[in-house]
């Protein structure tokens, strides 16, 4: 298969519902290059992986089987091409601390089987208070993140500031992406983007064809490598630049591509310095590509359970330096309130009531952190509905009941 239709093949499965989209397997030597070439050292962290040959029908996630899915979430780079970069040379320990009660450990094996949730860790104070896996799921397995990458690619945005790459988040976005000059995103900054206040008009209905989510997988076929910025521009504008806050997985994707396109690296190379290594992950990191070449922003990554842990306690202890100072306080501060309801959105971050903040991914991802506790909660999982339902609530009281016993 060449390179272009390995490409395509399984875009078709919506890369909505996180900004997903996949690749066939091509070689490393065919791989397309980002709009500004990355400065890689002689021996790159970030290695190009291939999947085996698959037939188009079997990369479509949304319409995968619970086995399958079960099966496959912890196994992403065997089904689509990405980077992968090791682990920290010098892993964080997570020592053990007191163990939960016996009632909150019972709440949480109980919700984990009703669920399909696969694994749950719990930090204090950056000690693991609880751990428990099921659906097959071991503590050295991966698990994909759907929309947790986009706090990800926040947390990397933040990292460019700190290295001048981008000057000021007030800048505009053309400034970096000038494929968008002429476009809605005129006059659009960074800040508003991160916040998904930009005014530009996005449908993002899951359900419906001919929202601009679905239409993803039509720009991906007509315009390849392209496809970002073709599809982005075309976007009427609805309000002024920070009136209006509407979810757009495919303005995190551009976040992605302005990061990238300010450092000269896929996100995945800069995850290693900005990420992987100040956190101390203790496994791989796995994130796929798209059609240029670079990491898809709003999704897509892959690491085990313990190091999404590690990215809460990371986030919450203020980045180790590898961001300015005081981002995470302001990117997990509330740019936009939902009403009254106490629940907003930040830098890619979803802010919860009483400061309480958190990361969450489709079929059931989250990292949500309660700042004034120290309590980090991580889950992985292979809930039923895609969007979550009831289960997303489920999960936050379950982290207020474990955040509440901590004394």
């Amino acid at each position: 298969m060449g390179l272009k239709h390995g490409i395509l093949a399984g875009a078709a499965w919506a890369l909505a519902l996180g900004g997903i989209m996949p690749l066939h397997a091509q070689a490393e030597r065919q791989a397309p290059a980002l709009a500004v070439p990355p400065q890689y050292p002689e021996k790159p962290a970030a290695r190009l992986t291939q999947p085996p040959a698959r037939d188009q029908a079997e990369l479509q996630v949304l319409f995968w089987t619970d086995a399958q899915r079960v099966e496959r979430f912890r196994a992403m780079e065997q089904w689509f091409a990405g980077h992968e970069v090791p682990a920290a040379a010098t892993p964080r320990a997570l020592p053990k601390g007191k163990a939960l009660s016996a009632g909150l450990q019972a709440e949480i094996a109980a919700l984990m089987k009703s669920t399909g949730t696969a694994g749950v860790m719990v930090l204090v104070d950056g000690k693991v208070v609880h751990e428990e896996y099921g659906l097959g799921l071991g503590p050295k397995d991966r698990w994909t993140s759907f929309s947790v990458a986009k706090s990800f690619t926040s947390t990397l945005l933040g990292a460019a500031v700190k290295d001048g790459h981008i000057a000021s988040l007030d800048d505009p976005v053309t400034k970096y992406i000038p494929g968008l000059a002429g476009s809605a995103y005129e006059g659009v900054t960074v800040k508003q983007l991160a916040t998904m206040t930009s005014g530009v008009k996005w449908n993002e209905d899951y359900t419906d064809p001919k929202s601009d989510v679905a239409q993803m997988n039509r720009f991906v076929v007509e315009y390849g490598p392209e496809a970002i910025v073709a599809q982005m521009k075309a976007l009427p504008r609805e309000a002024e630049p920070g009136a209006k806050w509407v979810y757009k997985t495919g303005e995190t994707n551009l976040i992605g591509l302005l990061v990238e396109n300010a450092v000269g690296k896929p996100l995945a190379e800069y995850a290693k310095a900005k990420i992987v290594d100040p956190a101390g992950f203790a496994g791989d990191l796995f994130w796929m590509v798209d059609p240029r070449g670079g990491n898809i922003g709003g999704c897509c990554l892959s690491i085990t359970l313990a190091d999404y842990a590690r990215m809460g306690q990371f986030a919450l202890e203020g980045g180790k330096g590898a961001v300015p100072e005081g981002w995470f306080a302001e990117a997990t501060d509330s740019a936009v309130d939902f009403g009254d309801s106490g629940f907003g959105y930040g830098y890619q971050w979803w802010t919860y009531p009483q400061g309480t903040y958190g990361a969450q991914g489709i079929f059931g991802q989250g990292i949500t952190i309660f700042p004034d506790k120290k309590v980090v909660f991580a889950y992985v999982g292979n809930w039923a509905q895609a969007s979550g339902g009831p289960m997303r609530g489920q999960f936050l009281d379950l982290s207020r009941k474990v955040a509440a016993e901590v004394k």
